[in-house]
């Protein structure tokens, strides 16, 4: 079934994404700091509702589940259409993801310097999501192929 590749595939990009940040924000000073993003964000939020905010733990593993899951969901748009597009879409859902996830949060009032601190975090942000597209869409590809 179709959309199963596409989840399965969007899950692996997510992944892969999640993976990358993790890892290189611990070895890293320039790295983007999504995990601080998303905490700072799913705080907003639950403060809006007046919810009670976690610890830092349990809000950084909210905040984990919750990356996974929107981009899950967003990386399978680059099984949507043709396969032999899948590369092009996935390539383009990161680009937009990472461009997005620079010039945001700012805007959404939230501490932009987790994605836009310098140069070089901006180019890994962006560079990131990018990998985490291909990486879905070339998944996708695969999962497709095997027909």
């Amino acid at each position: 079934m179709k959309i199963v590749k596409a989840l399965e595939s969007g899950f692996v990009g997510a992944c892969t994404l999640t993976l990358i940040h993790e890892v290189i924000r611990r070895k890293v000073p320039e790295a983007p700091r999504m995990d601080l993003l998303g905490m700072n964000a799913l705080s907003k939020v639950l403060r809006k509702f007046s919810a009670k905010i976690p610890d830092k733990d349990q809000l950084f593993g909210w905040t984990l589940v919750g990356d996974i899951v929107g981009n899950t969901l967003y990386y399978s748009l680059a099984g949507a259409g043709s396969k032999k597009t899948s590369i092009a879409k996935g390539t383009m859902l990161g680009l937009t993801a990472g461009l997005g996830a620079v010039m945001l949060p700012k805007k959404m009032g939230l501490n932009d310097a987790p994605s836009n601190r310098t140069l070089q975090t901006k180019v890994m942000t962006v560079a990131w999501y990018v990998i985490g597209g291909i990486v879905s869409a070339a998944v996708y590809k695969m999962l497709e192929n095997k027909k």
